[in-house]
């Protein structure tokens, strides 16, 4: 249960940080509104999941056949991670967006995923943290991609129907710099579980 919990946190704060699919869809609801924007929305909840399940299967394989590989990469991205969490909590107000000619189409915002580095950042670290080669990788995955399918709708919606007010408050210095400090730090947070689950395995 634990873990389950440490995983929605982990896909709650990853969803909702500010990134390149949260800075469009901001941009397309300034520009286009929320109706226009919901093909947008959906290509952005539906497609990362599906690149989660795509990269799980196959890095599931490969734990499979080689244990210590899944240990080693595990700590590979809880050290990404924290270092992600840094550069999150220590960053300055984002770079406005630019404006769109027109709103991504489904297609677009799925295919977009694959191209997004925060969207890859995001599920191999998730993937390396939080899948175990003790219980069904499978299921593990797919809990994975679904945390961030209930997740996600909720964070992309906030960032397009707020995305005008919320960009003129995060422009502030100050708001700006607790905001990013408060996902900092639940990220951190989302990481200690899977921190101490390493510490208990190798320590002596």
């Amino acid at each position: 249960m634990e873990f389950y919990l440490a995983i929605l946190l982990f896909t709650a704060t990853a969803s909702i940080t500010p990134g390149p699919n949260n800075i469009m869809i901001m941009a397309s609801g300034v520009n286009f509104g929320v109706r226009r924007s919901i093909p947008h929305v959906l290509g952005i909840c539906l497609g990362f999941p599906v690149m989660v399940i795509a990269l799980g299967l196959g890095l599931g394989t490969i734990f499979e056949n080689f244990p210590i590989l899944h240990d080693i990469i595990k700590v590979l991205g809880v050290a990404y991670l924290l270092y992600l969490a840094w550069l999150i909590a220590s960053s300055s107000p984002f770079e406005e967006a630019a404006s769109p000619v027109m709103p991504l189409r489904f297609d677009q915002a799925v295919l977009f995923q694959w191209v997004n580095p925060k969207a890859w950042v995001m599920a191999t670290g998730a993937i390396s943290a939080y899948t175990t080669t003790v219980g069904d990788t499978l299921a593990q995955v797919l809990f994975i991609a679904f945390a961030f399918l209930i997740t996600a709708g909720p964070s992309v919606m906030i960032w397009l129907v707020f995305g005008a007010g919320l960009k003129r408050y995060l422009d502030n210095a100050l708001h700006n710099r607790i905001f990013n400090i408060i996902m900092g730090l639940l990220l951190v947070t989302s990481m200690l579980p899977v921190i101490n689950s390493l510490v208990d395995r190798y320590a002596v």
